[in-house]
């Protein structure tokens, strides 16, 4: 199948996720009459990024707050398909609270809303890992799947937001639209995404530069995960579409949700930065700064601290418990699901995803060097 005369929207279409989204629905042969990229703001980068595909879809830029609804029934109206993976991802606790479930559930819900007004037909979400886990006993999951039973107990803002936006969005699956078809929803659970404009990996890049090409090591060698590469990521947002389109295998996915990984090796968060940089000349510490319990208490000692000085300063410390946890829990899963229901393939192997970030560090370190030149 093909997404041939649709027309689709992307929601957090300036994003890291959004743009690669955006940017294979142009490059599809038998693409979109139009992709609509809806952002807040959409970077000058960004759009050199799209202007670069050769296309024959229509691209219409939107600037628009995904909690507002006149932008949001503007960037709807005619659509349909939307792809929704505007959020704010936040494990530190840097974003007040109300401001995560404004954009992250309510957001979610007016689009939603609007979609079923103006009978938008399909609707993926990009959800998380993080709805599933891991939960705070750092109990771990080896190669898990959709029917793995797990005890969450992460009450963070971030996740609990997560979580409730993927369970409005499956609620919906099956609602009525006006012209006697049904609303089609699904959610794609990405693991941790890596590659080139990841502002994650930037930071451990750059931290790593500043402290001789070394990078620190926050996840024990054993806490294995299994990251997945944005291209990737995005290609199972693309070929979830199609299968909508599809009379038999949109009684499969209609409603569900999917673990969407790919063939990047199982590591930890800490090794996979080793692994992605090492040909520049990169190493990582052999071991955490200290016994693995030290740094729970330590980074207890630090909220604390963080919580005594909330009324007089905003003091966001740089590690906490839960990215402790988050870092070092075993927890991978199997992709089978989505390759079963809707076709899923990674699209880029692991060598050629590894090829094009470690090209894009090189970039950094350049950019870095000429920063302290000029320093």
């Amino acid at each position: 199948m093909s997404l041939a005369g649709m027309k689709c929207l992307v929601t957090g279409a300036g994003g890291f996720l959004g743009q690669r989204i955006v940017c294979q629905l142009l490059e599809e042969e038998d693409g979109p009459a139009e992709v609509r990229a809806l952002d807040k703001a959409i970077s000058l980068e960004a759009l050199q990024n799209f202007q670069k595909v050769k296309t024959k879809s229509v691209l219409t830029i939107l600037p628009g707050d995904i909690r507002d609804a006149a932008s949001v029934q503007t960037a709807v109206q005619g659509v349909s398909l939307v792809i929704h993976t505007a959020c704010i991802i936040d494990i530190l606790g840097l974003v007040d609270k109300q401001t995560l479930w404004d954009i992250n559930v309510k957001g979610t819900q007016l689009l939603l809303e609007i979609c079923l007004r103006n009978d938008v037909q399909y609707f993926i979400y990009t959800s998380s890992l993080e709805v599933m886990g891991p939960n705070s006993r750092r109990d771990p999951i080896y190669d898990g799947d959709e029917d793995t039973v797990y005890e969450s107990t992460n009450s963070l803002p971030y996740a609990k937001t997560k979580k409730e936006a993927e369970k409005s969005v499956l609620e919906m699956d099956g609602l009525p639209l006006k012209d006697g078809s049904a609303f089609v929803t699904c959610a794609l659970r990405s693991m941790y995404i890596y590659g080139e404009g990841s502002n994650f990996l930037q930071r451990h890049v750059e931290s790593a530069i500043r402290n001789n090409n070394v990078f620190f090591r926050m996840s024990v060698k054993e806490a294995l995960v299994n990251p997945a590469y944005v291209g990737n990521i995005a290609w199972a947002h693309i070929q979830a579409a199609k299968a909508m389109k599809d009379p038999e295998k949109v009684k499969k996915i209609r409603g569900q949700f999917y673990y969407i990984s790919d063939d990047t090796p199982h590591v930890s968060y800490s090794d996979l930065n080793y692994e992605l940089a090492k040909q520049l000349g990169f190493s990582i510490e052999p071991k955490l700064a200290m016994p693995l319990t030290m740094l729970y208490w330590y980074a207890l000692l630090l909220e604390i601290v963080s919580f005594l000085l909330r009324p007089l300063v905003k003091y966001i410390p740089p590690v906490n418990r839960h990215l402790l946890t988050l870092t070092n829990t075993p927890f991978t899963f199997s992709y089978k699901k989505a390759q079963r229901d809707f076709g899923y393939k990674p699209r880029y192997k692991w060598e050629e995803a590894r090829k094009r970030t470690c090209q894009w560090i090189a970039t950094l370190m350049g950019e870095t060097s000429l920063k302290s030149k000029a320093a």
